[in-house]
């Protein structure tokens, strides 16, 4: 089997294209793909608990930290302890943040748009539930 014809190659291709075409976009407001997935997953209004982030985005705790820390030194975010709970730290953001949360969204929904009208409504939903079950075999360790 040539690597082209790879499920996984071909998700990890298209993957990495969706991704550099958002770096360009985010380089264009001093922020990258990473920064703006964050600020898409924090509670505009409530904030969000620190730990909560990373499970959302699928990353390791540790980059995230780096991560928190970069964005406070932008400017984009702030930390508050959780009144209900000491222990915790809940992520803002601030009036940057929530730019960069507005031209994030945006991007979003642009890219999803031009999707949505290049490629017909059957043939998404067959995308979905190829991604879907994939997704689930993955999950249920059906694979190895």
């Amino acid at each position: 089997m040539k690597r082209e014809e790879t499920v996984d190659h071909q998700i990890k291709m298209c993957w990495h294209a969706i991704y550099r075409m958002y770096n360009q976009q985010a380089v264009q407001h001093e922020s990258t793909t990473s920064m703006a997935f964050v600020v898409l997953n924090i509670d505009p209004i409530e904030g969000t608990p620190a730990t909560k982030i990373a499970p959302l985005m699928g990353l390791e705790s540790r980059s995230l930290t780096r991560m928190l820390k970069s964005m406070e030194e932008k400017g984009f975010i702030y930390r508050e302890k959780d009144p209900n709970d000491g222990r915790s730290v809940r992520i803002f953001l601030t009036e940057t943040g929530q730019e960069k949360r507005r031209v994030s969204r945006e991007t979003v929904i642009r890219f999803n748009e031009v999707i949505r009208q290049s490629i017909a409504p059957e043939k998404l939903d067959a995308f979905f539930e190829v991604i879907t079950k994939i997704n689930q075999l993955i999950d249920s360790k059906s694979i190895f």
